[in-house]
């Protein structure tokens, strides 16, 4: 029978605590624990462990199990809850971790529309700016405009009283147009058109300074002479004017005037007669004169005129006038002046010149003659050029 070797028991220290800082004996070889085994065989028999060590041992082990178990059921635990807080804390980074890219993705979106936004705004500011710009521009075309208007209009009516005027010989049309188109440029009140007011005051003066008939009352001092040419009297048949009688004798006494020192009803009886007496003798005399007139006639031949050749001379002194009107129309005034003194000079051969109506169609013959005159009446140049000049811009 083999001998039965025993392993070398450690006794264990107090307190649980093994025996690890002992030296560790190392165990003889296999031949030499034959050898040994058999030699001791030979010497003595072998020895058994008491029971104590025995369950020592085995409370040593199962305390040190005990201690491993729990040890490890609090690393368990221990690792369980590190685990669970790993857990928890991943998945609160990356709920945070989607939170945050949630809020960068809406950082970014907002920062795009924010910038969206911010390019529409620069966008309308551009599109505002360019529309103040436009509207400035229009505003200055729109009062250039209507400055531009107003010199139109006032050229257009200063060119068309230049034509009236040509046509009526009258200065009147135009210088009524040139006070009507300064009063215009008054109420506009703009510093630009002040050259064209002091260019229309010069000439508004310059055209009042001449003066020039007018040719409607010119015609009409004609019609006037024409429509009395009827009623003027011929020398060979002189107009009848009224006797003229006096009242009383030079030198007499009014009948019911006082007497010197009262004078008896017989005196005052003659003295009614001889003033009754004198007004019958100047009657008579008056009427003798009306019927008897020396007159000093230089042509003979208007002496010899008859009724039928005085209606003839009435219609060619009304056709000589009627020539002159004509002729002042149309701005002939050598022919007006040519008829008018045929017309004066018919009047003096034919016509009886102590004749009120004569001494009236006469004067007013002499009045057209002396206003029917070749006057140029100035243009107003000046103006035009001022008007041309603002309308260029200079």
């Amino acid at each position: 029978m083999p001998p039965i070797v025993s392993e070398p028991s450690h006794t264990p220290l107090p307190g649980g605590a093994s025996p690890a800082n002992e030296p560790i004996v190392p165990s003889p070889a296999p031949e030499a624990l034959a050898s040994s085994a058999s030699g001791s065989s030979l010497e003595a028999p072998p020895q058994t462990l008491p029971a104590k060590a025995w369950l020592i041992g085995a409370g040593v082990v199962g305390a040190l199990s005990v201690a491993a178990l729990t040890l490890a059921v609090f690393s368990q635990q221990r690792i369980k809850l590190l685990e669970q807080e790993l857990v928890r804390r991943q998945q609160e980074s990356q709920g945070q971790s989607v939170e945050a890219r949630a809020l960068a993705k809406q950082a970014q979106e907002s920062s795009t529309a924010i910038e969206t936004k911010v390019g529409l705004l620069e966008a309308r500011v551009a599109e505002t700016a360019l529309q103040r710009s436009q509207l400035e521009d229009l505003i200055q075309q729109l009062s250039r405009s209507r400055d531009e208007n107003v010199l139109a209009d006032v050229e257009a009516a200063i060119r068309v009283a230049i034509q009236q005027t040509a046509i009526t010989g009258s200065a009147e049309p135009l210088a009524g147009a040139m006070r009507q188109s300064e009063e215009r440029l008054a109420r506009l009140n703009q510093p630009r058109v002040e050259r064209v007011r002091r260019a229309l005051a010069r000439d508004i003066d310059r055209v009042k300074a001449v003066a020039v008939g007018d040719i409607a009352s010119l015609t009409i001092k004609l019609d006037e002479a024409v429509r009395m040419v009827d009623e003027l009297p011929l020398l060979s048949q002189p107009e009848r004017r009224p006797p003229a009688v006096s009242a009383s004798r030079p030198g007499g006494r009014s009948p019911s005037g006082p007497s010197a020192g009262g004078a008896s009803d017989e005196s005052v009886w003659w003295q009614s007669v001889r003033n009754g007496w004198a007004v019958a003798t100047d009657r008579i005399a008056a009427e003798v004169r009306s019927l008897v007139r020396v007159t000093r006639i230089e042509q003979p031949e208007a002496m010899l005129v008859t009724p039928e050749q005085g209606w003839f001379l009435r219609e060619n002194l009304k056709l000589r006038l009627l020539n002159a009107r004509l002729a002042l129309l149309s701005r002939q005034y050598d022919t007006v002046q040519s008829d008018l003194r045929d017309a004066l000079a018919s009047l003096d051969r034919y016509f009886d010149r102590s004749s009120r109506r004569v001494t009236t169609t006469a004067d007013l013959i002499r009045q057209v003659a002396q206003l029917a005159r070749q006057v140029s009446v100035p243009r107003p140049d000046e103006t035009l050029a001022a008007i041309a000049a603002t309308q260029a811009g200079r």
